[in-house]
């Protein structure tokens, strides 16, 4: 290396010390020869960090930790190899701040790709604030739908620069009533859905659950939307209640799931099964209710279980989840594979992209990617709509663990869609003691 970019390459990690961004590799030489150093390609991550949606973003450091490792010597694109900077921002939970850091890392930190995690309300923001200024992002862990219709997308005027991968309303809507056919109720189903991105979208009477629910034979219970933060739902409760609901369903946040089911136990309110999305992904949000945890059932993007490997690392979804509990002590969280994967992509396109400085080639090298990644196969080829990449789906039950590692254990119990990823156990009523 000569003395000038060796000059750079401290200058570089002094300015990487001070602004917080995480090195990922160091300055490399042109391997087509000349000895002029490949400029750092730069990539915006935005997730949420911290606030009431931060259990999505437990494992960022771990994950992003893995990422350095696997690309210490920089990125191979055309002959030359490119040290990659990757600038990491909070979104504090808060879709105007989503939105803020967004806009400084496209125009202060001019950065060639962004990427994005977790739900609508970050997702969106970022995605929107690089639609409108002409830089490529790559998004997943939210809905399809909330993502492309919350954002006005039209099927017939594809997004240019956004694009995203995860599953769908209709993934969801397959995998809880197959999971609620697997125990004897009366089809009537309280629905728990917040004003927000996910809740307005799952509650569509178009496009949500309603119109496949009652298609189905379900009659739903659905008080009207709540604010996020709410700390009283005694009127929802009395409503279910009254209608002799057996099925609890619905997307909220964490804590509000938690003071849900907490004053759903005072109230003496018993459902047969409480099927909940984004609030009962995680290992921390069961262990906060305690004992009246077990029997609470979710969606499952991704396990240990999935037969899938990274192509970064070649590792497999159990391997990186065994890793993680090793590192930190902690339990596996299904955004692992998820934020894995966002990179996996970033990787894979910069490297067929034809040309580094130019966006629109780098957009196209996105639209192309098909990708075996650790949370399966990615690509943008026959989508459900443009701009989107659907991956699988299964559902899954908190039980008690009986005295392993950890006080709740995630039992596959719906693979009807995708039987690659094993079944363990069937879904059993809540346990009321």
């Amino acid at each position: 290396m000569s003395t000038a970019s060796g000059i750079d390459r401290r200058r570089f990690m002094q300015l990487a010390g001070l602004s917080g961004a995480a090195v990922l590799a160091g300055c490399k030489q042109s391997e087509s020869g000349g000895g002029d150093a490949a400029r750092t390609l730069k990539i915006g991550y935005v997730s949420p960090k911290t606030g009431p949606l931060a259990g999505f973003a437990e494992a960022d450091d771990f994950i992003l930790n893995g990422v350095r490792t696997a690309l210490k010597d920089g990125l191979a694109i055309g002959g030359t190899s490119y040290p990659v900077d990757l600038l990491v921002r909070d979104s504090q939970s808060d879709p105007n701040r989503a939105a803020t850091v967004a806009t400084d890392l496209i125009n202060g930190d001019q950065v060639d790709l962004m990427l994005v995690a977790s739900t609508p309300e970050t997702t969106n923001p970022v995605a929107d604030q690089c639609e409108a200024n002409g830089v490529p992002c790559i998004s997943s862990v939210a809905p399809w739908q909330p993502w492309f219709f919350g954002r006005q997308g039209d099927p017939e005027k594809p997004f240019q620069w956004t694009y995203h991968f995860f599953w769908g309303l209709e993934d969801i809507i397959a995998v809880f009533t197959d999971m609620w056919g697997q125990v004897d109720n009366n089809k009537v189903v309280a629905a728990l859905w917040p004003n927000d991105g996910d809740g307005n979208a799952w509650g569509d009477k178009k496009t949500g659950f309603p119109p496949a629910l009652t298609k189905e034979g379900y009659k739903i219970v659905d008080p009207g939307r709540y604010q996020n933060g709410t700390e009283d739902f005694s009127s929802q409760i009395a409503k279910f209640k009254a209608a002799d609901a057996e099925i609890v369903t619905g997307v909220p946040i964490p804590p509000d799931w938690t003071t849900f089911w907490k004053q759903a136990s005072q109230q003496g309110f018993q459902p047969k099964i409480a099927s909940v999305g984004k609030a009962l992904l995680f290992p921390a949000s069961v262990e906060a209710l305690g004992d009246i945890g077990d029997g609470m059932s979710t969606e499952v993007w991704w396990s240990p279980a999935h037969p899938f490997k990274s192509s970064l690392t070649g590792e497999s979804a159990g391997q990186v989840a065994g890793q993680y509990e090793a590192a930190t002590g902690r339990q596996w969280t299904q955004p692992i594979g998820f934020v894995h994967a966002l990179f996996e992509v970033a990787a894979a396109a910069l490297k067929a992209t034809a040309n580094v400085d130019d966006k629109q080639a780098l957009a196209n090298a996105i639209k192309g990617v098909d990708l075996d990644t650790v949370v399966g196969k990615i690509s943008w080829s026959g989508g459900p709509v443009p701009n989107v990449a659907k991956t699988p789906l299964v559902g899954g039950q908190w039980r008690k663990s009986d005295g392993e590692r950890y006080p709740f254990k995630l039992v596959i119990v719906s693979n009807k869609d995708h039987p690659e990823i094993p079944k363990t156990g069937s879904l059993e009523p809540i346990p009321y003691n």
